[in-house]
């Protein structure tokens, strides 16, 4: 069946007020009316405007509508979510002005009226029904940590926007909600963090829906991140590249020492085993990319030093080409 934008078919606003989404029903069912009307398909937009209004005026039908509609668009293939046909709500069959009053203007509502209020069959219902529950609509929001807080876990506290309508006035209204999350230690980029019944709220008193918190981590100005593995590039100078040399290398947790072996070749890639994100079952590693700097021959005698190594280690980095 095809989503129904109640909101497009009374040529109102989302945010429209009570008395706003009245007016344009009386101006539309004038102009509809079968009785009266010239308009092509006059019967059948009259009925949309009916089955709208029926929808929009009822401050709990009209919050349940707008979370089901925040995801859809008029035309388009629609189900209900799972357990809605089990919901049920309490509908007056009178009308603004008698419009609501006869049986036959009862009949007629469209499929997508009747599986999300009715009983899943065809026609208006005129029973009362038990108060009508469901379970709000979950939240996406995304939230930006360091990758130190990141490797270490952290507790952040932020600010969500929280569409609510109000019961007195039918106003769609953001209230703003202060959340407090325990990010864990080792929490990858683009991890969803669940947050139970902090989304939306529920309709009748059901259970609100979840927060889905994604993480995202600053870039590093040292590391990167590879899955749960760290890396990092490790300058060296030309003697300890070739000489070997005991060094102190930056990691997540705090520095350590390690033995750089003699003859190690720029590109190189050495691994620090577990010195990566936690995890389970088991931590990731850090990866160290050697990169060999050369330093700047800036005097005579420096230029010297390497016309001799030239000499005495006479090297072709190209002799494969």
């Amino acid at each position: 069946m095809e989503y129904k934008d109640y909101y497009a078919v009374l040529g109102v606003d989302k945010s429209a007020s009570p008395d706003q989404i009245k007016q344009a029903y009386r101006r539309l069912a004038r102009k509809y009316h079968p009785d009266v009307s010239k308009e092509t398909n006059a019967e059948e937009k009259f009925k949309n405007v009916q089955e709208a209004y029926e929808v929009l005026k009822d401050p709990e039908k009209r919050r349940a509508y707008d979370e089901l509609g925040s995801q859809w668009k008029a035309g388009q293939d629609f189900r209900p979510p799972p357990g809605w046909e089990k919901a049920r709500t309490h509908f007056y069959t009178a009308g603004e002005g008698g419009d609501f009053g006869g049986e036959e203007d009862l009949g007629g509502f469209s499929d997508f009226f009747t599986h999300l209020f009715g009983r899943g069959r065809p026609g208006f219902e005129r029973d009362t029904f038990t108060g009508f529950k469901h379970r709000g609509s979950d939240q996406h929001a995304k939230i930006t940590i360091s990758l130190e807080e990141a490797f270490n876990g952290t507790t952040k506290t932020f600010q969500l926007q929280v569409p609510e309508i109000d019961p007195a006035t039918g106003r769609v209204q953001h209230q703003s909600r202060t959340i407090k999350v325990t990010i864990p230690a080792g929490t990858l980029p683009g991890q969803q963090l669940r947050l139970s019944h902090q989304g939306n709220p529920g309709v009748g008193g059901a259970q609100a829906g979840d927060l889905y918190l994604e993480i995202d981590v600053k870039p590093h100005p040292l590391f990167s991140l590879e899955g749960r593995d760290v890396y990092l590039t490790l300058p060296v100078t030309p003697w300890e590249a070739a000489l070997g040399a005991e060094i102190t290398v930056p990691t997540l947790g705090g520095k350590v020492g390690m033995k750089l072996a003699a003859g190690v070749q720029s590109g190189q890639k050495l691994r620090l085993k577990g010195r990566g994100m936690p995890g389970k079952p088991a931590a990731g590693d850090q990866y160290l990319i050697v990169q060999i700097k050369i330093p700047e021959a800036k005097t005579e005698e420096q230029r010297e030093l390497y016309r001799k190594m030239a000499q005495m280690m006479p090297f072709n980095p190209r002799k494969d080409w």
